[in-house]
């Protein structure tokens, strides 16, 4: 080797310091001789590749494999399609629906599995598979491409795959993928007594992202068919979809660790000390997870509930989680209530067994009035809203009614009562549009809706 070849050798050496290449490697990479001659045997063994009858059935094998995943891709359009009125179950629907949203993954998946096929056949009987390997990568990555487009809504997410892990696919089908794990293996974090890779912890992170990401969606995806099962009770479904992310997230919890590198059955050794400190510092959580199963299992508590706190706070629960209950309210206010709040406390559940609900309408009118027709007037006139419960297929008891509650200072006391199916707010507001009515209808019959009166007696000398 030529001593300027040496000189330029031993300073990029220098330099750059490549894991895994010495000094005296580097020099043979940079002598000229051996450059021509690597050349040369590339150009021999390209001109080889192209004599070859290997090389012109591989380009057949690759034509077809395309071919048939093209036409199998088109063929299958027909089948996904609805069938118009036939199609009248809502889940064959929805099926059909996500399979027409992911057939532009068919034509890369199919393609990469003729052109395994094609591969396995090309090697075995002419002992080479280069090209066919080449456009088996190039499907695999069209495949993530295609994938991340189409399934992937977060755009956070949507990056991470664009610039992680389909690099990643990249490096794996084309074989650098164990040299950049060998190098980034070889780079280390030091702090103290721990000792970090690269490689450990970019494994960690990859990971561990793709094990949250999917754990949710998985998490969205199971409550959601769980709580489309009509054939069973509302508590039933909340009950199962609670178990379900309990599990699931146990599971990411077990896999992390594993990716990790922690060693279970050590974990398992320090299990016990490890649940009494979570007993002391995590025992709000820890009751108030307890609780929610409670309420879950004995259905004391569902979603779509009307309650009324102890402090006077009233909503609908709109969602069971594992810490707490979101309560909506009708001014648009989501209320979150701590489950233990619902074991510990008193509560009104306004709609747990039955709808059905008796609000009352109190008034005064004057002593000289004519109560008989008045009170007739004031239960037909209640009756006829379309919200309020009437007529004779409902019973004596939750007929509308009006009766003379009492006797007042200044008039006498009446009391309307009447029954309606859902809670009077939002938007049942039955007793503003009684109010109203029964204002008119006392204005038109004139009557009088006395004020306070007070007796006032001067006692003693007038003139004092």
């Amino acid at each position: 080797m030529a001593p300027q070849t040496q000189q330029i050798a031993s300073r990029v050496w220098s330099n750059s310091r490549v894991p895994g290449i010495t000094k005296s490697r580097m020099q043979e990479l940079l002598d000229p001789i051996l450059i021509v001659q690597s050349m040369s045997a590339l150009l021999q063994r390209l001109v080889g590749w192209f004599q070859s009858p290997g090389f012109y059935v591989q380009i057949l094998l690759g034509v077809i494999a395309l071919f048939l995943a093209l036409a199998v891709t088109r063929g299958s359009g027909r089948y996904l399609k609805a069938d118009g009125d036939s199609d009248t179950d809502t889940r064959l629907s929805r099926l059909r629906a996500g399979l027409e949203r992911a057939r532009p993954l068919l034509l890369p998946l199919l393609a990469f599995v003729f052109l395994g096929v094609a591969e396995a056949f090309s090697e075995s009987h002419y002992g080479d598979a280069w090209l066919l390997r080449g456009l088996e990568a190039i499907a695999l990555i069209a495949l993530f491409y295609m994938a991340n487009r189409l399934f992937v809504n977060s755009g956070l997410m949507r990056r991470f795959v664009s610039w992680v892990l389909i690099p990643i696919a990249i490096l794996y089908v084309f074989g650098g993928l164990g040299p950049v794990i060998a190098y980034l293996d070889e780079v280390r974090l030091t702090a103290g007594n721990i000792t970090l890779s690269l490689y450990t912890i970019s494994r960690v992170l990859i990971f561990g992202t793709i094990l949250f990401w999917l754990g949710r969606k998985s998490n969205d995806t199971g409550k959601r068919y769980i709580r489309e099962q009509e054939d069973l009770d509302i508590g039933t479904r909340e009950v199962f979809a609670k178990l379900f992310e309990i599990g699931l997230f146990f599971l990411i919890f077990i896999l992390l660790l594993q990716v990790i590198g922690v060693n279970l059955t050590t974990l398992a050794v320090f299990g016990g000390a490890l649940g009494v400190g979570l007993g002391f510092g995590l025992q709000s959580i820890a009751a108030n997870f307890v609780s929610g199963l409670i309420l879950l299992l004995d259905r004391s508590l569902t979603v779509g509930d009307y309650v009324e706190l102890e402090d006077g706070r009233v909503g609908t629960i709109r969602a069971l989680n594992m810490r707490s209950a979101i309560l909506k309210t009708f001014d648009g206010k989501d209320i979150v209530v701590p489950n233990e709040t619902f074991v510990t406390t008193s509560f009104v559940n306004w709609t747990h067994e039955d709808g059905k609900q008796r609000y009352t309408i109190e008034l005064q009118v004057a002593y000289d009035t004519d109560l008989e027709p008045l009170l007739v007037m004031l239960k037909e006139l209640v009756a006829g809203h379309p919200q309020v419960l009437s007529g004779d297929e409902v019973s004596r008891e939750e007929q509308p009614d009006a009766e003379i509650s009492g006797f007042g200072d200044s008039g006498v006391d009446l009391l309307i009562e009447y029954w309606m199916e859902g809670i009077d707010d939002g938007k049942n507001r039955v007793g503003a549009d009684l109010n109203m009515l029964i204002w008119k209808a006392l204005k038109e019959h004139k009557v009088q809706i006395p004020y306070p009166q007070r007796e006032i007696r001067i006692l003693g000398d007038a003139k004092a």
